[in-house]
């Protein structure tokens, strides 16, 4: 047990020293202090001690994941992956997922939605390459297959491929049909597109059948 005999603006900006039994203790965010209700002159025990040092860190972590998504959006996963790199413990990091969900900061949802848009639309990626990507960036396979099923329009993706499959052959000098045939297939398959797909594609690109 000691007492709060000091409480000072550090020279760090928002940080206030606190000093117990006339000796400097630690420097923390200046509204931990006023959160936490510190008292010059309040009896202080390790309970109070461990407590000061959750605040401060929960603070630190929450800073931290609101820098990192100030550059692009992020993934609960990929949040979690990064305080962890940082040392932050799994209850600071609970609390720092609740306020980003709380507010909005974090959405796994609108990230898979806005993922598939622009995966599908701009860079005219299949389905299977777009689930990679996701999976990669940790969403769940329930959110995957949630927006999956509300936001890709087969008909787009079939459009895509056909569109790349076209460009594709203009640029191979092959004129058999079987060396076209494999080298359009493995190129859609890699660009993301399942059997289904690759195989209607082919067909009209080759024109082996009228749509």
């Amino acid at each position: 047990m000691g007492i709060i005999t000091k409480l000072e603006a550090s020279s760090s900006e928002d940080r206030i020293n606190i000093y117990i039994d006339e000796k400097f203790s630690m420097s923390v965010k200046d509204e931990i202090v006023y959160s936490l209700y510190i008292r010059k002159g309040q009896s202080i025990d390790e309970d109070r001690l461990k407590e000061i040092v959750e605040e401060e860190n929960y603070m630190k972590a929450k800073s931290k994941a609101l820098h990192i998504l100030k550059f692009s959006s992020k993934s609960e996963k990929e949040i979690i992956d990064r305080l962890k790199k940082n040392e932050f413990e799994d209850k600071t990091i609970g609390r720092v997922l609740e306020f980003l969900k709380k507010y909005d900061f974090i959405n796994d949802n609108r990230l898979a939605k806005n993922i598939i848009k622009s995966k599908v639309n701009s860079k005219k990626l299949g389905k299977n390459r777009v689930k990679r990507d996701l999976y990669k960036k940790g969403v769940s396979d329930k959110i995957i297959e949630e927006e999956m099923d509300e936001t890709l329009d087969e008909e787009i993706e079939f459009e895509n491929a056909l569109e790349l499959a076209y460009r594709k052959k203009s640029n191979l000098k092959d004129t058999d049909k079987r060396k076209l045939y494999e080298k359009i297939g493995r190129f859609l398959v890699y660009r993301g597109y399942d059997f289904e797909i690759v195989k209607r594609v082919l067909n009209k690109v080759l024109k082996n059948e009228e749509y």
